[in-house]
């Protein structure tokens, strides 16, 4: 037996949503425009069905679905470039958008993905064979960058990673490491940019690119420091 789950996603309108995989590397396989509109794309792999509702809104959207690969780095900077040579930089607001990768409290790397009907698509690759969450870390900064990312990424509440992080970068006994410092800061110009808080994300920006790091703490950041670049390009 040889069995496999396709989804079937919503959307207002086709002709974005198969334009914004194309963009991917996607093939669009199938397109019906009546009495029904209807497509699918494929790449590889990954198969998505999708189907248009006139009556949907995809900024209220909570579709969603996993996409497993044995490489997610690669597959990220595919879409990564794809996504630049269509609309000119890596969108990271509104919809469509891409998320930096992340490895996850779950043992999972991933990077999740909105398309322009409001489908979040978690692309990821297990590094560990236990999928269970790890406890927050214990130590402030930490826990804070834990806590934030979930309510930014998993929650979808960027004004929730907002408070964490304002409460954290707040306190006067505690001071993050620079690595801790730099980490907090662009997630937290990472969520500006999505809340469409265009000050809070110059000055939060300006503040992480001024962060020293050696040279170790940058390989260590090399996702952060990347996700930066992009975020001074919007």
């Amino acid at each position: 037996m040889d069995e496999k789950t396709v989804p079937i996603l919503p959307c207002r309108t086709i002709q974005p949503v198969l334009d914004f995989y194309t963009a991917l590397g996607f093939e669009v396989t199938f397109q019906q425009k009546s009495p029904n509109p209807y497509g699918i794309v494929q790449r590889g792999g990954i198969q998505l069905h999708f189907f248009g509702l006139k009556q949907y809104e995809p900024s209220q959207s909570f579709s969603t679905c996993i996409v497993q690969t044995d490489d997610v780095d690669a597959l990220y900077e595919s879409f990564r470039a794809g996504l630049r040579a269509a609309y000119g930089k890596v969108p990271n607001r509104g919809l469509p958008r891409l998320g930096q990768p992340k490895n996850t409290s779950h043992g999972v790397r991933q990077f999740l993905m909105t398309d322009p009907g409001g489908n979040c698509i978690r692309v990821g690759q297990p590094t560990s064979d236990d999928q269970h969450h790890r406890p927050a870390p214990k130590e402030t900064f930490a826990r804070a960058l834990h806590h934030a990312a979930l309510f930014a990424d998993s929650k979808n509440d960027p004004a929730g990673a907002a408070k964490i992080i304002d409460r954290a970068l707040g306190l006067t006994d505690e001071r993050p490491t620079p690595l801790q410092l730099l980490r907090l800061l662009v997630l937290r110009a990472d969520v500006a940019v999505r809340l469409g808080d265009r000050n809070t994300a110059a000055s939060t920006l300006a503040e992480a690119a001024s962060v020293h790091l050696t040279a170790e703490e940058a390989e260590f950041a090399r996702d952060d420091l990347r996700h930066l670049t992009d975020l001074q390009g919007c």
